[in-house]
């Protein structure tokens, strides 16, 4: 009996700190060249500064760029991974171990195959004074959980910290 497949993506945060990473960078860049060209002499900690601020810009970039890019398949005969980066198709009996944890925003889970591993963030709320500034994570996350889970044949094993280890028995 064949199944349809389902693919889910993940929620996506504003890009708006991603443009006040890369603004402070330019400015800190900017003023030091500035600086720099009227002849006077700068401290080493603004090119510092600015370095730090560019590397930070573009890991923002970069994490937000993958999730972009990032989707989950559930199939019927196993689990397919996309980021941008990596290509990941497992299928279900190839699934050996599910870990589950706490993280800042949802819970993280990882998927371990023999040779091949990905990881999801389940649903998380970004809140600010008590007030939803974002999601972040897959919605169905708990969902896609469950279904990798189950169809994999796995059983709660034991509890790692506050997480979880599923595996087969």
């Amino acid at each position: 009996m064949e199944h349809a497949s389902t693919e889910y993506r993940p929620e996506l945060l504003s890009r708006r700190g991603e443009l006040v990473a890369w603004g402070l960078a330019l400015l800190v860049a900017v003023t030091w060249l500035g600086l720099l060209l009227s002849g006077r002499r700068a401290s080493l900690a603004l090119p510092l500064l600015a370095a730090i601020l560019f590397f930070s810009a573009a890991s923002i970039s970069m994490g937000n760029w993958m999730d972009r890019h990032t989707f989950l398949v559930v199939e019927a005969g196993g689990v397919r991974f996309e980021n941008g980066l990596r290509r990941i198709r497992l299928e279900w009996q190839e699934i050996g171990e599910v870990r589950v944890f706490p993280a800042t925003w949802g819970n993280k889970v990882q998927v371990f195959g023999e040779r091949l591993y990905f990881d999801f963030h389940t649903l998380g709320e970004v809140k600010y004074k008590g007030e939803v500034r974002g999601k972040t994570g897959f919605a169905k996350g708990e969902e896609i959980m469950r279904q990798i889970i189950l169809n994999s044949g796995l059983e709660i094993v034991d509890h790692l910290g506050e997480g979880y280890y599923y595996a087969r028995r």
